[in-house]
C-alpha cells in the first residue's frame, strides 16, 4: 500500500535531494573541467573564465601527449605493469588463500600468524629498499610486479570465500584423477568470479595509479610510469622565458597545465573503461568475507 505522504515529508526529501545534488555537483565537477580543460587551448585556459564547455576547442593537447616519447613509454610501461602485476597478483593471492582454506593444512595456524605480523608491523621504506636492493629488483620492471604479488588484504578475504565452497565440488574431480592445480584452476576459479573480479579492480586500479616505487626505486629513465609523469609535471616550476615553457608552447599552444589535465584524464581513462565490465561483479564482491548471521 502506498504511504501517504505529509507536507513534513515532502520537505525533508527536497533538502535531502537539492543537498545530494549540490554535493554530486561538488564532487564531479572538478572531473568535467579536467576534461574540458584538455580539449581547451592552452593559452586560453590559462586566461581564465572556463567553466562548461570548451571555449577554443583542440586536440593539440593530446597530440603533444601522443607525440612525446617519455610519455608513450610511461604509458606502455604502466599498462604493462597494470596487466602483469595485476594477474600475478590475483592468482599468486587466490593460490595462498586456497591453501589456507584448507583446515587440514600442516602448520596452518603458523602461517596464519605470520599474515597477522605482516599486515600489522612493517620495517618501513629503508628497510624495504634494502631488501629490494640485495634481490636485484632496483632499476628493473620486476619492481612493479615481484613485490606486490601478494595482497595480504585479499588474502584474509579469499580464505573465507574459499572456505565457503562446497567440499564436494573438489572431491568430485579428485576421484577422478584430478591434482589439486587443476582442481583449483577448473573448478574453484570458475566460480569464484566475484572474487576474482574484486581483486582484479582494487589490485588494478593499485597498480594504475601507484606512483611511488617508481620514484624511490627506478632511476632509468625508461621505465618511469605515466603517474611519475604525472607527478613530474604538476610539481615543476616553469618561470616566464623558461625554455620547458617555451617548449610547451609553441606551435600547439600548449601550456604545464593543459598537459597535467591532459595526462590526468588518460590516466583515469583506462580504469572508467574495465569498471562497467566488472561492476556486476564488484557488487556481489563487496560483500566478500562478511560475517554471516
Amino acid at each position: 500500500m502506498r504511504m501517504n505522504r505529509t507536507t513534513e515529508d515532502r520537505v525533508v526529501d527536497t533538502v535531502n535531494y537539492v543537498l545530494l545534488g549540490i554535493i554530486a555537483i561538488l564532487t564531479l565537477y572538478p572531473f568535467y573541467y579536467v576534461l574540458i580543460a584538455s580539449f581547451n587551448v592552452g593559452e586560453d585556459t590559462a586566461r581564465g573564465g572556463l567553466y562548461f564547455l570548451p571555449r577554443q576547442f583542440t586536440f593539440d593537447n593530446y597530440t603533444y601527449f601522443f607525440q612525446e616519447p617519455k610519455w608513450i613509454r610511461a604509458f606502455g610501461v604502466t599498462v604493462l605493469r597494470t596487466l602483469i602485476g595485476t594477474l600475478l597478483s590475483v592468482l599468486f593471492t587466490s593460490m595462498v588463500a586456497y591453501g589456507l582454506a584448507k583446515k587440514d593444512l600442516i602448520f596452518r595456524k603458523g602461517y596464519y600468524l605470520i599474515v597477522i605480523v605482516a599486515m600489522n608491523v612493517t620495517g618501513g621504506l629503508i628497510a624495504y629498499y634494502v631488501v629490494l636492493k640485495s634481490i636485484g629488483l632496483l632499476n628493473t620492471f620486476g619492481v612493479y610486479v615481484i613485490p606486490t604479488m601478494l595482497s595480504i588484504f585479499f588474502l584474509m578475504i579469499a580464505v573465507s570465500f574459499f572456505q565457503e565452497i562446497p567440499l564436494e565440488l573438489g572431491e568430485s574431480a579428485r576421484i577422478d584423477g584430478a591434482s589439486e592445480l587443476r582442481v583449483f584452476l577448473n573448478i574453484v576459479l570458475p566460480v569464484s568470479l566475484p572474487l576474482m573480479a574484486t581483486m582484479g579492480l582494487f589490485l588494478g586500479s593499485q597498480q594504475w595509479n601507484s606512483w611511488l616505487d617508481s620514484a624511490y626505486f627506478v632511476q632509468k629513465d625508461t621505465l618511469r610510469t605515466i603517474t611519475y609523469r604525472m607527478m613530474e609535471v604538476i610539481n615543476q616550476t616553469m618561470l616566464p622565458g623558461d625554455a620547458n615553457a617555451a617548449q610547451y608552447t609553441a606551435q600547439l599552444s600548449v601550456t604545464q597545465f593543459s598537459v597535467q589535465v591532459t595526462a590526468m584524464v588518460i590516466s583515469i581513462f583506462p580504469i572508467m573503461c574495465v569498471y562497467p565490465f566488472l561492476q556486476k561483479y564488484f557488487v556481489q564482491g563487496m560483500m566478500l568475507g562478511s560475517v554471516k548471521g
